[in-house]
């Protein structure tokens, strides 16, 4: 039998963009499951360098992982923080 050689997938390393990140977050939130969310934020904030996240932030770069892993539970001040540092505005809309 021949095995087929693969490589994890990582979105981080596909999300290059304001846009990219943008529409990512949208489409985690259209779901609307809040470890999703949170998890896809994990992601851009991946994409960015969590390093830099943490700088910008004033947090802890290791809570950040925690916080924004899918078993993560970040206080919404956490989430405020990481997306203004990311340069993203959250907008509501009626639906």
């Amino acid at each position: 039998m021949n095995k087929v050689p693969t490589t994890l997938w990582d979105v981080a390393g596909h999300l290059e963009t304001k846009e990219d990140m943008a529409a990512y977050l949208e489409a985690a939130l259209e779901d609307g499951d809040p470890n999703l969310v949170v998890a896809a934020l994990g992601d851009i904030a991946r994409s960015k360098g969590m390093t830099n996240i943490a700088r910008e932030t004033g947090l802890g770069r290791e809570s950040l992982y925690k916080a924004l892993s899918l078993e993560g539970n970040p206080e919404f001040a956490t989430v405020l923080k990481v997306i203004q540092s990311l340069g993203i505005r959250l907008r509501a809309t009626p639906t």
